[in-house]
């Protein structure tokens, strides 16, 4: 594995020659199948991860076990919230899910706050990665405050078919439902009705979104 030339394929543009030579010399490939997950709740972290390809999806739960989808990190990205928490308690307060097979390096915890200093590039990648998290979660909330169940779980169909650049969704509506916090027969229900209205086409764990 090419470790140098996928970094200069999706970052070179970021960060300074410097910076990716640490990152060749440092980071840990790992390839994420889909649906294995990269960080539970509680777990003690030890790295950050840098997308090269693929999709992770993001989660919280609460006290009663119930997980919401917080949002998608894609290709390019890093996940602002494992960082906050690697510069805290060292503890995750999320839970990542990859959504399609991810390829993606994993940085040393040693090596976050020394690079904040050390380089202007990782300091703006980490700040315009907390403003583009610090947005997808204000969505979540408006989406949770002021959208309807269907229109929740059209966006969140769309959503996921962007993300993977693929229209074919594979999933359950027990996952669906656990994703929206919702109950599988609302689900299911909506789901039906969606596909009535000519916006998707249902299939034996799949979804197929029309309406994107």
């Amino acid at each position: 594995m090419n470790i140098k030339a996928l970094l200069e394929l999706h970052y070179g543009y970021l960060f300074e020659p410097a910076l990716l030579k640490e990152i060749e010399e440092v980071g840990k490939y790992k390839l994420i199948k889909q649906g294995e997950k990269l960080m539970e709740l509680g777990q003690e972290i030890k790295g950050m991860p840098l997308l090269f390809s693929g999709a992770i999806k993001v989660l919280r739960e609460d006290s009663e076990g119930e997980e919401l989808l917080l949002y998608f990190i894609e290709r390019g990205d890093t996940c602002a919230m494992s960082f906050s928490c690697c510069m805290g308690a060292g503890t995750s307060d999320i839970r990542a899910i990859a959504e399609s097979d991810s390829e993606l390096l994993m940085l040393p915890v040693q090596k976050m706050d020394e690079w904040m200093t050390k380089y202007k590039s990782w300091r703006a990648f980490i700040l315009d990665s907390y403003h583009t998290r610090l947005s997808e979660l204000m969505e979540t909330v408006d989406t949770l405050a002021f959208m309807k169940m269907d229109e929740r779980l059209m966006k969140y169909l769309k959503d996921r078919a962007m993300v993977t650049n693929n229209d074919l969704i594979t999933t359950t509506h027990l996952e669906v439902a656990h994703d929206l916090h919702t109950s599988r027969v609302v689900v299911s229900r909506l789901l039906k009705s969606l596909e009535n209205e000519g916006k998707i086409v249902l299939g034996r764990n799949n979804i197929k979104v029309l309406a994107l």
